[in-house]
């Protein structure tokens, strides 16, 4: 058992609340180890701990699947070191030598509301086209990629931010207002928020356990279990990943008209990629045919977008009893704010983080954390509440259905409590990545990218298969 520092005693106390909810044994938490501090992410929300607490939340768990796979074997202890989780939420990777830009060139924060009297901010992600276009075109600006960025800093100056945010919103556009932490809890929806477990599990059929493949020696915890992973930015892809990295079958599943960015390089390690087309009957039935050979259904589309196609998570089950249907949203199913698009940078403008780390460092320009905290802990939360209710389910039986929302994991890193940043730590250097780095030939380039950050005593997390684009892989087991 790797030795515990007294440093990572506040942490144990802030894992094992989160742990618990989960019904995962109270002994497992002897296992874990949070060493290490981090240099080069200074924020006045506990961003580090956070990556660090839901990366070890996931491993840990796989460490319960393998006990149950394998009981002759010694639980394994589990180190998530603070500095390599920070580096892993970084997103950090390169192909062929070059770090590829994760903005287009018309997201991001605006100020707007100068010519009516209502100064205010919004941010507007513009990653893929059609939102790009949605949104000059909600501006009466040309659209298209050759429309720069001070046309659209000019067409804000005659806009409120709230009304731009609730337009935008009827257009099913990705933009959000920026709001202080009391402008959004008037708003009621993190009341819902409250009310709701961070990582929610909940039953939704009956059915016999599912038999597993058996675990040979040396062989990860989740070998041979089949994920099928239908989701495309950020937070999902990660979950799916590291899944991956613990051992799962993974299957990205793209739509081939669907755009994607450029973190699905990074994000695509240890996955098949293939393509099923769900606007042909032909296509939806490559999916339901492969719904009913996996374990895990994991989606991360807008609510009732898959719905709508006939693969909600009470038609999975029905497709396959037994499985575990693994959803992630912005803002959730319930509420004001139920259903609507929006993304870890939009979160953090509309719930306020952005605002208050702007207010610690003694700004007014609302200011982002240093890395997409939300993204990154939802991921790795959701990865350990699917592992949580495959427990569940290879014990009690049933089909289950788990939930995590962004807004949710902004909730619980305010609970972290706040970070008292000296001065210098503002603009203190990161260290150097290189330690942290693996390199390997991938379907996209030469890839040097971030080792997953879970140490296990036994069993390394890795990713066998190289990220490959969207179709290299057919779309079958």
């Amino acid at each position: 058992m790797p030795h515990q520092p007294a440093a990572s005693a506040p942490l144990h106390s802030a894992f094992a609340p989160l742990w618990r909810s989960l019904g995962l044994p109270e002994d497992a938490l002897s296992r874990l180890a949070l060493p290490g501090q981090a240099r080069g992410f200074a924020s006045s929300f506990a961003v580090v701990p956070a990556a660090q607490l839901s990366a070890a939340a996931a491993a840990l768990a796989a460490t319960e699947i393998e006990q149950l796979r394998r009981p002759d074997l010694p639980a394994q202890s589990v180190a998530v070191d603070a500095q390599h989780a920070a580096f892993e939420a970084s997103g950090y990777f390169t192909l062929g030598g070059e770090q590829p830009d994760m903005w287009a060139p018309i997201s991001g924060l605006y100020a707007c509301g100068q010519a009516v009297g209502a100064p205010g901010w919004v941010r507007i992600h513009a990653n893929f086209d059609h939102h790009r276009d949605g949104a000059l075109a909600l501006l009466g600006l040309p659209t298209g990629p050759d429309t720069e960025r001070a046309a659209v800093e000019q067409a804000l100056q005659h806009w409120r931010a709230d009304d731009l945010e609730t337009q935008a919103v009827a257009k099913g556009l990705p933009i959000a207002a920026a709001r202080s932490t009391a402008q959004w809890q008037a708003l009621g929806h993190e009341q819902v928020l409250a009310l709701q477990e961070l990582v929610a599990i909940t039953r939704i059929g009956d059915a016999p356990p599912l038999a597993w493949p058996s675990l040979g020696d040396g062989q990860r915890p989740l070998a041979g279990l089949r994920v099928l992973d239908l989701s495309r930015i950020i937070a999902g892809p990660v979950a799916g990943r590291t899944l991956a990295a613990h051992g799962a079958d993974v299957m990205l599943v793209n739509g081939p008209h669907l755009p994607n960015i450029e973190a699905i390089a990074d994000t695509s390690r240890g996955k098949r990629s293939a393509q099923v087309d769900l606007r042909m009957a032909g296509g939806k039935k490559v999916l339901r045919d492969l719904a009913a050979q996996s374990h895990v259904f994991l989606q991360a589309y807008r609510p009732g977008a898959l719905a709508a196609k006939g693969f909600a998570a009470q038609d999975v089950a029905q497709m396959r009893p037994g499985v575990v249907v693994a959803e992630l949203s912005a803002y959730g199913w319930q509420g004001p704010w139920a259903g609507r698009r929006g993304f870890d940078s939009l979160v953090q403008t509309a719930t306020g983080i952005q605002e208050d780390e702007a207010r610690a460092r003694g700004q007014n320009k609302p200011r982002p954390l240093p890395v997409q905290v939300l993204d990154y802990s939802a991921g790795f939360l959701l990865a350990c509440g699917i592992q949580a209710a495959l427990l569940r389910q290879a014990r009690e039986g049933g089909s289950w259905q788990v939930r995590v929302t962004l807004a949710g994991v902004a909730r619980w890193l305010r609970s972290l409590g706040p970070v008292a940043v000296q001065a210098q730590e503002w603009d203190q250097p990161r260290p150097d990545i290189t330690p942290y780095l693996e390199t390997v030939d991938s379907g996209f380039g030469r890839m040097r990218a971030v080792r997953h950050c879970a140490v296990l005593a036994r069993t390394a997390p890795g990713w066998e298969r190289a990220a490959m684009p969207p179709g290299t892989d057919a779309p079958h087991w």
